[in-house]
């Protein structure tokens, strides 16, 4: 019985450090994790391992301290990315039942917004806010708490109207605010052809477990971006398939 609850738990535990591992991969950790995991690894060969075998008990409480204390260090440097694995899981379909209601008069009528602002090549940028707070870009907007109109949302983005700059947030079926400035993104790889809308749309992604919709003022064509990643010149029914899985809407 002791073996076998010893391969459980071992196996229990390599899976843990697999699933951690392969999480912060493609994270902005990356580069320390490696170090670190060896780092770990050594120490807890020592305590566990080495101190027992030669029975040293104070350097073994040390080492134990010491594990402790790394791993209070690991969650306090890796927070950003504990909390997006956080968000990942209630994106999960057993949570995605629970919705607020009406949601799905909203993805019409952002739907229907969206599809006479391509058509006329008018530029638009739309933020969904989900768990994260968007707090901070709210409040360096111009604040409306309206309810989610398409016509309003048209009236906004139209050239010429004090609002068109920046973007709306949109936080269930409300309108939060608009003229928000976001923080654009960083990232390298992104092309050079995409302007400081799409760079936007990536930006609050990347830094939040939001979702934006671009149209672009140039081509009309539309854009999603979620979690860092944008996705280009979509349909009208793709874009609606974003917003169902963004809302947790299920089809009947």
């Amino acid at each position: 019985m002791d073996l076998v609850r010893d391969i459980i738990e071992i196996l229990v535990m390599a899976t843990a450090i697999y699933l951690i591992l392969r999480f912060l991969r493609e994270t902005r950790g990356s580069g320390v994790v490696r170090g670190l995991a060896i780092f770990l690894i050594s120490l807890a060969i020592f305590a566990f391992v080495i101190v027992p075998l030669l029975n040293l008990s104070e350097l073994q409480y040390v080492f134990q301290e010491l594990l402790q204390t790394a791993v209070l260090a690991l969650l306090i440097v890796f927070q950003p990315e504990i909390r997006q694995a956080i968000i990942r899981l209630g994106e999960s379909p057993i949570f995605k039942s629970f919705r607020t209601p009406g949601e799905e008069k909203v993805i019409q009528r952002v739907l229907r917004a969206l599809a006479r602002l391509s058509s006329e090549h008018v530029g638009a940028l739309i933020v969904f806010q989900r768990e994260a707070p968007l707090k901070e870009v709210v409040e360096r907007g111009i604040k409306l708490d309206a309810l989610v109109n398409s016509f309003l949302l048209e009236a906004i983005f139209y050239p010429g109207n004090p609002l068109h700059d920046g973007a709306v947030v949109i936080e269930g079926d409300r309108i939060l605010a608009a003229s928000c400035l976001l923080p654009l993104s960083q990232n390298q790889d992104i092309s050079k052809r995409l302007g400081s809308r799409h760079r936007a749309a990536l930006g609050i992604t990347e830094e939040t477990d939001a979702l934006s919709l671009v149209v672009s003022e140039e081509t009309g064509r539309i854009s999603a971006a979620l979690g860092g990643k944008l996705l280009q010149d979509l349909k009208l029914s793709e874009v609606e398939k974003v917003l169902e899985e963004f809302y947790g809407v299920k089809e009947a």
